[in-house]
């Protein structure tokens, strides 16, 4: 059933999303040199490798290679960037990830293969679903580029307490992947974009 919702819900808003994906795309080729989509190598479901797509917002000569990005003052990310991540427009290209059956548009967000090899055994269970585009530590952890900002190591941070605790958030939608709970992340996610309040 959730797959049958992804597929409608994708198809769907992808042919709502054409304006805004040429004007979207104009306005990166606009504002800095480098292609509209950048695609990172992400582990889907079953430790899987696929390439995630989004729009880029980040300068293409951008020196450090640090996989998390640190608040409103990290200088790889463009002016447009900027708009693009705090409306989470950047992640709309993953709608084709989710037509393509790699991920949902509701579960545990895709990490890279650095971060997963660090997973204890309980927490590889994560990967026993498709990964989404939201769920519910995307929710909580909105700010997670602020909590980053200014520490002396942000990775390690993200490694010691963030990744941990979003991991135990999204248990909560695989312990009980409901139709309810699927469209229940889907609002709380978008009023967190339009309030920028908590759930």
């Amino acid at each position: 059933m959730i797959r049958l919702l992804d597929l409608i819900l994708s198809l769907l808003l992808l042919v709502i999303f054409i304006p805004v994906f040429l004007l979207l795309s104009l306005w990166i080729k606009l504002d800095s040199r480098g292609p509209i989509i950048y695609r990172q190598k992400r582990v889907g479901r079953f430790g899987k490798e696929f390439f995630m797509w989004k729009f880029r917002t980040m300068y293409i000569d951008s020196g450090n290679k640090l996989l998390l990005t640190l608040g409103d003052d990290d200088k790889r990310i463009t002016p447009v960037g900027y708009y693009l991540r705090k409306l989470k427009l950047d992640e709309l290209p993953q709608l084709v990830n989710v037509l393509l059956g790699e991920m949902s548009i509701v579960g545990p967000r895709p990490e890279v293969k650095k971060y997963v090899d660090l997973y204890t055994h309980e927490q590889r269970k994560v990967l026993n679903v498709r990964p989404g585009i939201t769920d519910y530590a995307s929710i909580a952890y909105a700010n997670e580029n602020e909590l980053l900002a200014g520490r002396t190591n942000p990775e390690q941070l993200y490694i010691d307490t963030i990744m941990p605790e979003k991991i135990k958030l999204n248990q909560r939608f695989i312990d009980r992947p409901s139709v309810g709970n699927y469209f229940r992340i889907i609002f709380l996610t978008a009023k967190k974009v339009v309030t920028k309040k908590g759930a």
